[in-house]
């Protein structure tokens, strides 16, 4: 695997942000990995080495670069404001900001296979991956969200606003008790997807809570769910993307 750290140019800074893909076979299909809450770290440099491995070209961004370039998730009550004061300082414009910077950098690396890409969001970034296939649905064609929050409000801003305008497949995981995704939102997003002709499906992993796919989530990882995400994932790629 090639791992490379870089800053990639946007109207607000430079976007610190990590890559990865197969040294040999290329170019290989994007996949843009979006963080959770906690940021980028090398637990998701990890897993995008495990996606990338596949034969991928994953690029992972530092969304709180606006903030913080190298944000640490620590313990505590202060801690934990923090990050949601991180949290708290994206919004939709920004991310689509980004996300169009990504894909000018993508279509600049000859490591990176042009046309159709793929998202995958993790918690607070499942609506990123739904405004991303919206805002480009010629060029995203696999958008995945696992655990994620705010899939379905009554913000006019909401993810479920957009997929109308999705053109690629939609995969929702979701873990069976999750606070910050109640079964009430997932049935409410089901019920709007199901008026559409979205290509969707919406999977509930038994026996899991709210970060089960991270193995660093102490006391959330669910070595099963976890497994399952994977496979779910690289099949939905495998089937757009490949």
């Amino acid at each position: 695997m090639i791992d490379r750290e870089i800053d990639i140019t946007t109207p607000d800074g430079l976007m610190n942000t990590f890559i990865t893909h197969p040294e040999e076979g290329g170019p290989h299909p994007v996949v843009i990995f979006y963080m959770d809450a906690p940021g980028k770290r090398e637990e998701l440099h990890d897993m995008a080495r495990r996606l990338g491995s596949a034969g991928y070209y994953v690029i992972l961004p530092n969304l709180y670069y606006r903030r913080d370039r190298d944000f640490r998730m620590g313990t505590g009550d202060e801690a934990r404001k923090l990050m949601f004061e991180h949290m708290g300082s994206l919004n939709k414009p920004k991310i689509l900001t980004d996300t169009a910077a990504l894909l000018a950098f993508v279509d600049q690396d000859p490591a990176a296979k042009a046309g159709k890409a793929g998202v995958v969001g993790y918690c607070m970034s499942g609506p990123f991956v739904f405004w991303a296939g919206a805002q480009h649905p010629d060029r995203i064609a696999a958008v995945a969200s696992f655990h994620g929050v705010h899939l379905c409000t009554e913000e006019a801003d909401s993810p479920h606003r957009t997929v109308d305008r999705i053109q690629g497949e939609v995969y929702v995981g979701c873990a069976q008790t999750d606070v910050w995704a109640p079964s009430e939102m997932i049935a409410a997003l089901d019920a709007h997807l199901r008026t559409t002709r979205l290509r969707y499906r919406i999977e509930t992993y038994a026996d899991t809570q709210h970060g089960f796919v991270f193995p660093l989530r102490q006391g959330m990882y669910q070595k099963a769910g976890a497994e399952r995400h994977w496979e779910r994932l690289h099949a939905l790629l495998q089937r757009n993307l490949v």
